[in-house]
């Protein structure tokens, strides 16, 4: 069973989403924040995250840049997620890390597409 982290602050999101994938057959992982996020994948070891670029006490972008930069994590795939759509927050989810860019609101066809070649990616890669 393929777990993922979600990392996501708003509790609205956070529930719709982890039910969607739980009845899809993944194993849902949750972190509030930034250090909830790097503490569950150094321990957890998920197969995919799922990273709210906007959160508390360290956002998205950092989180990110800590879990790359760590021998430890660096190989887990990282969606980056933001509501906040501007021209350009796609380039600078990549330059911090993230595999992969989706805006909200979520396409779920479209996030379920991107995780399937990330783990394709992960399994051959």
């Amino acid at each position: 069973m393929c777990r993922i982290l979600i990392v996501e602050d708003d509790e609205l999101s956070r529930d719709m989403l982890s039910r969607r994938l739980q009845r899809r057959g993944y194993h849902i992982l949750i972190a509030l924040d930034g250090i909830q996020a790097i503490l569950a994948a150094t321990e957890e070891q998920p197969d995919l995250i799922v990273m709210d670029m906007s959160l508390p006490l360290v956002d998205g972008w950092q989180t990110t840049r800590r879990l790359k930069a760590d021998a430890a994590t660096a190989h887990i795939p990282i969606i980056g997620l933001s509501a906040h759509a501007l021209a350009g927050d796609r380039e600078k989810a990549v330059q911090a890390g993230c595999d992969e860019y989706e805006s909200k609101p979520l396409n779920l066809d479209t996030l379920l597409e991107k995780m399937r070649v990330l783990a394709y990616r992960k399994e051959v890669g």
